[in-house]
């Protein structure tokens, strides 16, 4: 019977086609990353009585670099996040100041949106802060998909207590999120959408992020350019380079 429950353990990580729930979730990170990507992203924050937009360009270099710079509105314009593996800054061009992000800001909301700071940077890596199971299949906008129950390791510095995610089984789409605490509460959901050819890869191109209890309130974020696999120089993610990039 010990031995029935050990194989019946091991069998519920992988799926009737062979692949693990890891795999699958490594396949969709792997998407919608690239090896490089470089993008600029329109971000609509919106709450009940107001709303405003920002315009940001990315840079991405596999999971331990990236860069975010605020073109637009005009009094935000040249703020710059930096990640360096697990470290993050800001350039505040206004203060002329580099600060370094603490882990304890990683789930503080970025720029006052419903995303985290964790959210836009990566800081903590969906692929190897996780034990990923799969938990039941579901149907997206006529998608049939993966669902994913992603539990972080107890070494894993993250912010979330657990995620729930439906990846498309046929091309490999991230298209929900349920982002919980600690205490398995459901505190946002993310949904994609949007789904189009960007440089030759099939990718959802809006992203909703919804709290729970707050209704009314929601960020939208929009994928107007991307570029991958083009060349990016170790070089250029310092915090030198950050100081720069509007220059």
């Amino acid at each position: 019977m010990k031995l029935f429950l050990l194989l019946l353990g091991c069998l519920s990580h992988l799926s009737f086609y062979g692949q693990t729930a890891k795999e699958i979730v490594q396949a969709a990170d792997a998407k919608m990353r690239g090896t490089t990507s470089q993008a600029q992203i329109t971000i609509q924050t919106i709450r009940p009585s107001w709303s405003r937009e920002m315009t940001v360009s990315t840079w991405v270099k596999g999971r331990d670099l990236a860069m975010i710079l605020v073109l637009s509105p005009v009094k935000d314009k040249g703020i710059v996040f930096l990640k360096r593996k697990k470290e993050v800054w800001n350039w505040l061009p206004a203060l002329e100041k580099i600060i370094k992000l603490p882990p304890s800001m990683m789930s503080q909301s970025w720029m006052g949106t419903d995303f985290t700071n964790d959210d836009l940077v990566k800081e903590s890596s969906i692929v190897e802060d996780y034990n990923h199971s799969i938990v039941g299949d579901t149907v997206i906008d006529k998608h049939s998909c993966y669902l994913i129950q992603m539990i972080p390791k107890p070494e894993a510095a993250v912010v979330w207590g657990k995620l729930l995610v439906c990846i498309d089984k046929t091309d490999y789409l991230e298209l929900h999120t349920r982002f919980y605490d600690e205490d398995g509460s459901l505190v946002n959901a993310m949904n994609a959408s949007d789904i189009k050819l960007m440089d030759g890869r099939l990718i959802p191109t809006r992203f909703e992020m919804l709290p729970m209890d707050k209704p009314g309130q929601k960020t939208i974020m929009i994928y107007k350019v991307i570029q991958y696999d083009r060349k990016i120089d170790d070089a250029f993610f310092t915090t030198e380079k950050m100081k720069k990039l509007t220059q």
